[in-house]
Formats: structure tokens, C-alpha cells, sequence
């Protein structure tokens, strides 16, 4: 843990910095607008969706164990459709404190963990670019790169994967930004 005695300013101030540059880039440019959709008779399905008295977690449609998923008649469920996930949450207006305090937790675990391996990896006194070269890719990694398992496994359109991805690059470059400009001398 010596490592953070040496690096505590950057973890703090690249999270800071990627959690006010979210912010700004999810309330104010409104590219992520068309992310999601919405059902057309909402009502109607909301009213379906409560008599299942679902609880929170992951959902999905049609369900099938794996050794049954060939079987005809499961066939049939996938062919004919819809086929989906969805995620449940606990029912109430909606926690954006409780979901910006988690994204900045998750902001301070990856530029803690970039520090560790920036520390382990990079030399004290290191020129600008081999930290923000260390740090950005493996910030990169965390934030961007991890966002292509959405779209391969959860159904997440390409574009709406793709944009995180973009995000993720601006968020490793910042931390980079800030462990390169803030790197002990």
C-alpha cells in the first residue's frame, strides 16, 4: 500500500475529474438520448410487468436451461419472439444520489487499481508520456474496453456500445492526464 502515500492526489483528483466530465457529457451533450426505448403501449405493459410481482434482478426471455435451449418447443419461444433481458429494479423514484455516490466509488476502485499498477510498473520520475502511457491504457481497459461485453452478451445495441466505448477513451485520457501531470518527480 505505499503506493498510495505517493499517488492518493491523482486517484482522488482523476476521479473527481472523470465523474464531473460524465456528468457533464450525460446532462448536457445529449448524445446518449437515443440509448434507450420505450415500449409503445408502456401501460399496458407496466401493468402486465406487475402482476409478476417481480423482484429485483436480472430477467430473461423466453428462459430455457441450457440443455433445453434446442428443444422444439424452445425453438419455436426464440423464432417466434421476443427474445430479451431486462433488468428489474427495486420499484420507488428513481436514487440518483445512491447511483452517483456508486459511480464515483467505481471511479476512485479504477484509479485506484491504474495506481497500482502504474506505481509497480512505472519509475519514480518517469517523463509525462511513459505514465500516461501506462496509466491511460490500463484506464482504457476498465472504462471502455470492458463496455463490449454489453453489447456480445446483453443485447446492447452496437451504437449504444459504442458511444460507452468513446466515453471510456475520454475517461482513461483523463485519468492518464491527471497521473502524468500529478506522477512523483
Amino acid at each position: 500500500m505505499a503506493f498510495l502515500a505517493h499517488l492518493w492526489l491523482p486517484i482522488l483528483l482523476s476521479a473527481i475529474i472523470v465523474f464531473i466530465v460524465s456528468s457533464i457529457m450525460h446532462t448536457v451533450l445529449k448524445y446518449h438520448q437515443s440509448d434507450c426505448r420505450r415500449f409503445t403501449n408502456e401501460d399496458k405493459v407496466l401493468e402486465v410487468l406487475r402482476g409478476e410481482n417481480l423482484q429485483r434482478g436480472l430477467y430473461i426471455f423466453p428462459f430455457s436451461a441450457p440443455k433445453d435451449m434446442k428443444s422444439p418447443a424452445m425453438v419455436e419461444k426464440y423464432t417466434h419472439g421476443p427474445v430479451g433481458m431486462m433488468t428489474v429494479m427495486p420499484t420507488g423514484p428513481v436514487a440518483m444520489p445512491k447511483f452517483l455516490i456508486q459511480w464515483f466509488v467505481y471511479c476512485l476502485l479504477i484509479s485506484f487499481f491504474v495506481a497500482y499498477l502504474a506505481f509497480h510498473t512505472v519509475a519514480a520520475g518517469s517523463n509525462y508520456l511513459a505514465v500516461f502511457r501506462v496509466v491511460g491504457t490500463a484506464a482504457f481497459l476498465a472504462y471502455g474496453i470492458s463496455q463490449f461485453s454489453n453489447g456480445i452478451w446483453k443485447g446492447q445495441t452496437w451504437s449504444m456500445t459504442i458511444k460507452e466505448v468513446m466515453d471510456g477513451l475520454v475517461y482513461g485520457l483523463l485519468t492518464a492526464g491527471t497521473f502524468g501531470w500529478l506522477w512523483p518527480r
